[in-house]
């Protein structure tokens, strides 16, 4: 079955909304008890499987967890899935220009 997978725009939006509860002083904490359970289920039915979930998982701690809301979990996710086989590829460059 496919599974069509989130923008980029999408994942910079979500970030954003995570983010903008520093934007609210002293209450940022508070909002954030009430985002990070919708961040995660987003965040799953975004990218689905086994992937989905746990990048969920971490969504929720980091939404969660004082001080490191900065993270852009969304975009990081979204750029695995999209330059994986790239990656993959600059790696072995990588490994035989050290291994001669």
């Amino acid at each position: 079955m496919y599974r069509r997978k989130p923008s980029f725009v999408f994942c910079i939006l979500m970030d954003m909304i995570g983010y903008a509860s520093y934007a609210i002083p002293f209450l940022g904490e508070i909002t954030d008890i009430i985002w990070a359970p919708l961040s995660a289920i987003i965040f799953f039915a975004s990218f689905g499987g086994w992937k989905g979930a746990l990048g969920g998982i971490g969504n929720f701690i980091e939404e969660l967890s004082p001080g490191i809301d900065f993270i852009p979990s969304f975009t990081i996710m979204w750029f695995l899935q999209h330059n994986r086989k790239k990656n993959i590829n600059s790696f072995s460059g990588i490994f035989r220009i050290v291994t001669f």
